[in-house]
């Protein structure tokens, strides 16, 4: 028995000596016991060439190899293996050959954290709000992580909208208070996964190694606790996920194991941004392949998501971070430019892991129809996609700004919100559609309305009571504005984020009236949001609007909510009697924000452009 130990160790010790100095990185690099998923692919990659012409043992008890792959790449292996429910966490000990010249490569199998996901991967719903965050925007609470030594994108000036700007997840950590007291459950951070591209960094879209935390934001262990400390102040942590490409200097783009993992071309082609090819009866198959295998733009290969092993690697991924750093909703980029069938796969795969997570996607789309298409729906299509939700660009496109910003007419103004959430029977069901005003791709709302802070009012009135889940994007609540002309002025840093800002929002420093009237108003309704069973999760009535006047409700059996939005230029009268279907049984409603008490049994006079949300009662 001594004799066997000692062979084995020195077999180990031997295998690392002939890796030292060749980089050897396996993908996944760990998994865990008890996972449902448990038919793993190990993505092998080393510099040492000699192991892919090795056998490939494991014996570890409860792991048995199925199949050993090999690709033009000599760097590259992928193993096939089972982890079988009885297998005990420990250290995989992968061997590459035989005998006296074996090498060893070490893979961690790990115990799952206590209480199997019930702390985490809870979903997002609509009793939430989301505030999203870039993080390199919001807030530097660690200086030493600036610069990275070794990363190509070394730049740090705030004065310059494309380049770094310090912020990190200790930033967000000191002020998980600021969150709360706007009412937030849910923190949506764009990709946080390594970017080490040359230069436009800041937003997080163009990945380099799916298994790195960019290490400019943290390290893995700070993330984890960001996940931890919000998931202990009743709060969750939603991950931005990327099916679609990655960036140009990604190792599986610069060093493929073979030409076919990223889409190619004899020449550089775009996509054309069009969704219709995906469901459009007349569409041209030059013009799909087009959408689905152009690359969105020259910096972000596109994924070949029919290469199995491609596949594979990303559907493994995105389960690792949930299950290692207890992620509780996925928002998935560029939605509508994946291969659809890829997309439900791999969709499915996460659900089936974790059952209680919830997904959306950014289908950034112009219909209702269209979007409805990417998520579950009621079409009778032979394509049923299992998305549960989508960001609702539909209802800000078409909805909130024609409201506020067209003249009333048939068709126009506030009745284009009214049509937009008719439209709702698309869905399987609409309240897990994502609603907004703004985001990093979109105009700051505050300028789309003309800098209008009453308009900006109703806005996040609006958001905050409409159906569905409310995402507030970071700096918008105290009137932080820009056009996207270009993108990088719609992502300045939040005020007060750091040392030597003079304007504070988080202690309300320097802000000015409007600015903390309107981040007041965010307050009021985020908090009370937290305890209203109606807003949460009630559901909705509403009333063909009449000159710009806009009424619905949000009611359940213990609350009803009446939301009334003047968008005339002049002062409208509110009669009660109107609204009989919900407003029997109450006399009273008192204004949410103002605590102003109406006695509902008389008229009342609403002024222009405003929007009240009454809490009605005996």
């Amino acid at each position: 028995m001594k004799k066997n130990l000692l062979t084995l160790l020195f077999i180990t010790v031997l295998g690392y000596l002939n890796l030292y100095g060749q980089q050897t990185n396996i993908y996944p690099t760990n998994w865990w016991v008890g996972m449902k998923m448990n038919h793993v692919q190990l993505l092998i990659r080393s510099e040492n060439k000699a192991l892919s012409q090795q056998k490939i043992k494991i014996n570890y008890p409860g792991i048995t190899v199925l199949q050993t792959h090999h690709f033009p790449n000599l760097k590259y292996t992928a193993i096939d293996i089972v982890i079988s429910p009885a297998a005990k966490p420990g250290s995989v000990k992968i061997v590459f050959g035989d005998g006296v010249n074996s090498s060893v490569i070490p893979w961690p199998l790990l115990a799952k954290p206590l209480g199997n996901g019930s702390s985490y991967a809870q979903g997002v719903t609509s009793a939430d709000f989301i505030d999203l965050l870039l993080t390199d925007r919001f807030s530097n609470g660690d200086t030493k992580n600036d610069r990275i030594t070794g990363m190509r994108d070394q730049s740090l000036n705030r004065d310059s909208m494309y380049l770094r700007h310090g912020g990190d997840f200790q930033g967000i950590l000191n002020h998980i208070d600021y969150f709360k007291s706007l009412g937030v459950t849910a923190l949506w951070l764009t990709p946080v996964m390594e970017n080490d591209m040359p230069n436009r960094t800041e937003h997080g879209y163009a990945i380099t190694d799916h298994y790195k935390i960019d290490a400019r934001y943290g390290t893995d262990s700070l993330y984890t606790q960001l996940s931890n400390t919000l998931h202990k102040n009743g709060m969750k942590l939603i991950m931005d996920v990327v099916y679609n490409h990655t960036g140009l200097y990604h190792f599986l783009e610069q060093d493929p194991p073979a030409e076919d993992w990223m889409h190619r071309w004899s020449q550089f082609t775009q996509t054309n941004y069009r969704e219709q090819t995906q469901f459009d009866p007349y569409a041209a198959p030059s013009d799909k392949k087009k959408m689905t295998d152009g690359w969105f733009i020259s910096e972000m290969p596109d994924v070949n998501q029919s290469n199995p092993f491609m596949a594979n690697y990303m559907i493994q991924n995105i389960i690792w971070y949930v299950q290692k750093f207890g992620i509780d909703g996925i928002r998935i980029d560029t939605y509508t430019y994946n291969d659809m069938d890829f997309a439900n796969r791999c969709n499915q795969a996460i659900m089936d892991e974790f059952p209680k997570l919830t997904l959306f996607g950014e289908t950034r789309v112009f219909g209702v129809a269209n979007q409805s298409y990417f998520n579950q729906n009621n079409f009778n299509l032979p394509f049923k996609s299992n998305l549960q939700g989508s960001v609702d660009f539909q209802c800000l496109y078409f909805g909130i700004i024609p409201a506020l910003m067209q003249p009333f007419d048939w068709t126009d103004g506030v009745n284009k919100l009214y049509y937009t959430l008719s439209s709702d029977f698309l869905n399987k069901d609409a309240t897990h559609n994502v609603l907004l005003l703004d985001n990093h791709d979109e105009p700051r709302f505050f300028s789309v309305v003309g800098e209008d802070v009453e308009k900006q009012k109703i806005g996040y009135e609006w958001l905050l009571t409409c159906r569905g889940v409310p995402q507030l994007y970071y700096g918008s609540e105290v009137l932080l504005k820009g056009f996207t002309n270009p993108d990088g002025l719609v992502r300045a840093d939040f005020p007060g984020g750091w040392a030597v800002d003079k304007k504070n929002a988080f202690t309300g420093e320097g802000l000015t009236d409007d600015e903390l009237a309107v981040q007041n108003i965010v307050k009021k309704l985020g908090t009370f949001r937290k305890t209203s069973s109606a807003l949460k999760t009630g559901k909705m009535m509403h009333y063909i609007p009449v000159n710009g006047l806009y009424v619905y409700f949000r009611y359940d059996a213990k609350q009803t909510i009446m939301c009334i939005m003047n968008t005339a230029k002049k002062e409208s009268t509110v009669d009660f009697g109107k609204y009989t279907e919900r407003i029997a049984g109450f006399t009273k409603a008192q204004n949410v924000i103002t605590g102003d008490l109406l006695n509902t049994t008389k008229k009342v006079t609403i002024p222009a452009m405003h929007m009240w949300v009454l809490e009605l009662s005996n």
